[in-house]
């Protein structure tokens, strides 16, 4: 098993980060991580006002696959995410829609036991871990890790869990995969500005995929087929991620275009993931099922 050590950050998805790790398509490979204050919040009494900014939500990597080139799809396997024994939630005034309600800051950590998160003494929740940065090397611009856009990045898709698989584009030899900033909980929109932020390790197999028809990013769960779209307001993404999900019903898939808009209406799901980073994010759901009724398997 191939380990990346935490200490191995990055704090943008470049071109030219030099890669900390080698591996041949096919391996598996975990990811340690820090939480996305990378460390910086130590107690209670520490505010989100206190920390860096510039070293804040670090990435772990970059990872080069062999004979992954520009053009390729890398497939990420997501086998297992294992927390650390506590959570951080930091909110402050302007953190999200949310942060409208308040007027100071409260940071709390919160105990994680048995894949539960003692929120408060009167609530305890499931605990649900995700993968809040995951991308790979953009072609020619550095994209801070707080960004998301084609290349992935702070997506903070909460189906971005053990079990997906992630599609990412290959734009750089070798790929450059890095992720981080892993919650123990997050809801869609993470409309308070954080999710209950841990570190952890993410355990993954990668593959390099030659000519791959999805529209990227894109997320494959056990029974649905989602594409991942950022842009600068919510409705221009909606927009984008209908148009890419009509796009590869009609074209990968082969449904006649009236169908397709139909079977969108009908039957799929247009969610917000988060609204709180400099990219807005959303995704566009189609059971697995209704794909392959039309005979298109993913696999």
């Amino acid at each position: 098993m191939h380990i990346i050590d935490r200490k191995h950050k990055i704090y943008a998805f470049s071109p030219d980060n030099a890669p900390v790790l080698k591996v041949d398509s096919g391996a598996r490979v975990v990811f340690e991580t820090t939480d996305c204050y990378n460390g910086q919040l130590t107690s209670e009494d520490s505010p989100r006002s206190t920390q860096d900014e510039s070293y804040a939500n670090p990435a772990t990597g970059p990872l080069y696959i062999e004979d992954a080139a520009p053009g390729d799809t890398l497939e990420v396997t997501i086998e297992s995410i294992d927390l650390n024994a506590y959570g951080i939630m930091a909110i402050g005034p302007g953190s999200g829609p949310a942060g409208d309600f308040i007027s100071d800051e409260e940071t709390r950590f919160m105990e994680i036991t048995d894949n539960t998160i003692h929120f408060s003494s009167s609530l305890k929740l499931e605990a649900r871990p995700m993968i809040g940065v995951i991308g790979t090397a953009p072609g020619q611009a550095s994209i801070s890790t707080i960004i998301p856009d084609a290349h992935g990045g702070n997506m903070d898709c909460r189906e971005i869990r053990a079990g997906s698989k992630v599609y990412l584009p290959v734009n750089v030899p070798g790929g450059l995969l890095s992720m981080g900033d892993l919650h123990a909980l997050m809801g869609d929109g993470e409309a308070g500005g954080c999710g209950v932020e841990a570190g952890g390790k993410v355990t993954v197999q990668v593959r390099v995929i030659k000519n791959c028809d999805f529209p990227l990013p894109a997320v494959v769960t056990k029974d649905t087929f989602m594409c991942i779209t950022s842009k600068e307001t919510l409705d221009e993404a909606a927009h984008c991620c209908v148009n890419d999900m009509h796009s590869f019903l009609t074209k990968a898939v082969g449904m006649e275009k009236k169908e397709a808009n139909m079977l969108i209406s009908a039957a799929g799901h247009l969610k917000v993931c988060q609204i709180v980073d400099p990219l807005l994010t959303v995704r566009m759901e189609i059971q697995l099922k209704h794909l392959e009724a039309y005979g298109y398997i993913t696999e």
